[in-house]
Parts: C-alpha cells; structure tokens; sequence
C-alpha cells in the first residue's frame, strides 16, 4: 500500500534539494511545494551556481532538480578553464554528479520528448517532471527518488558527451 505524499521517512522528510530552472517562477513553485513537505531547497537560476553551490555547500545535497534547457546568460567564450560554465541541464547534472557522489538527478522539461531527444538522452534513464506540474506529481518523484538506493555514475572512455549510463 502507498503512503500518502506527506507520510514519509524521516530520512527523506530532512532530504536537501537543489532546484535549478532559469525562470525564477519554476524555482518559487519548488520550493512553496517542497519546503512544506520538510525539504531544505537551496536555489540556483543556471547551471554555474548550482556547479558553484555543489562545490562549496557545505552540507549533503540530496537532489539536483534542473530544468534540461537551461539557456547561457548572454554571451560568453568557451573556456575549458572554467570551473563552473553555463551548461544544460544533463551537463549538469553529469557535472554535478561527479562532484557530488550518490547525488540523485530529476531532470524536468516543458517539451520532454524534442528535448530529451535533443540531448541524446533516452526516456526512462533518469526520472522526469514534465512542466507544467502538480504538488502531487513532484512531491510524489522526489519521495521515489529519495527511495531508491544511490545512484552512480558510469562515465565510459570513448562516449559522447551525452552518452552516459545511469545506473541507480
């Protein structure tokens, strides 16, 4: 029998979030329907402050929920000297994982299957939220995430940049 949204472990009520989306109304949505349910939220509008919040938070970071199209602010050169550039969002969360061990991924998109096919990324790899969403919807994926054992991340020699396998 499911538990109803708001029954959960304490483990996975004290559970940190970090929500990347660069629409400022998507990262509020969040957190007004998280924090409620016990989430600590930490925030972040692209790709380089989330990279830089995993780098220098201090505390355990649960969840990288991120927005897959996550557009540069403007223009910049490439730099492979960068530590923390503007990426999408399966950059990031390939980034953020490898700095961020056990770091479980919910990706979210307006339009899932041009974007994720876009990416080269293969429905069911990682969980999904397809915007526009419900407090159920996300509250629901967040509490199975937190469920499931840790993931890790398998970056093989020789792939591209996309060619990632998941495994959780």
């Amino acid at each position: 029998m499911e538990q109803p949204v708001s029954q959960q472990s304490p483990a996975a009520k004290s559970a940190t979030i970090l929500v990347v989306d660069d629409e400022p109304s998507i990262i509020k949505l969040c957190r007004a329907l998280l924090q409620p349910e016990g989430y600590t939220i930490l925030e972040a509008d692209g790709s380089s402050e989330a990279l830089k919040i995993c780098a220098k938070h201090e505390g355990p970071i649960d969840v990288l929920l991120t927005d897959l199209i996550l557009p540069p602010p403007g223009f910049q050169l490439a730099s492979s000297g960068n530590e923390f550039p503007h990426v999408h969002g399966h950059e990031l969360a390939m980034r953020a994982a490898t700095m961020r061990q056990g770091l479980r991924i919910i990706l979210m998109s307006g339009n899932p299957d041009k974007e994720l096919t876009s990416h080269g990324i293969k429905r069911g790899t990682l969980p999904f939220l397809q915007k526009p969403f419900e407090r159920t919807a996300l509250v629901q994926l967040v509490r199975e995430v937190l469920q499931q054992p840790a993931p890790t991340l398998n970056l093989n020699q020789g792939k591209a940049a996309n060619d990632v396998d998941w495994f959780g």
